[in-house]
């Protein structure tokens, strides 16, 4: 990660917890860590050594989803780019395609067909 990307990230991360442990992970390395998954598509614990440990990564990574940390990174550089290429920091509309949005648990008359047919 360039500096001028973790300048960008950095405040969009939580800071320490007041009164507990001092946090002894450096947040760039761990983030470095994590994109270095993410973009090569790898397991946790095949992180190469140079790196935090996986269990200290994937910690962060978990924390960050679950506080909505990951949600608040994707919408400031969202609006980031907005602006720079002169539009509005929100969209204004949205669009659902109906491959991406969930039907019915049940289905149709033939699915229920299919399920109760008895497999050797």
């Amino acid at each position: 990660m360039t500096d001028r990307q973790w300048r960008r990230l950095e405040p969009c991360l939580p800071l320490a917890k007041p009164g507990g442990r001092p946090r002894s992970a450096d947040l760039r390395e761990v983030m470095n860590a994590i994109l270095y998954v993410l973009r090569n598509g790898i397991t946790w614990r095949a992180m190469p050594h140079d790196l935090p440990p996986w269990k200290t990564v994937h910690h962060y990574f978990a924390a960050w989803r679950k506080d909505g940390t990951w949600e608040a990174i994707h919408d400031a550089l969202r609006a980031e780019v907005r602006l720079s290429n002169g539009r509005e920091p929100t969209p204004s509309a949205a669009i659902l395609d109906s491959q991406t949005v969930k039907t019915t648990e049940k289905g149709g008359p033939g699915l229920r067909r299919r399920q109760a047919r008895k497999w050797p």
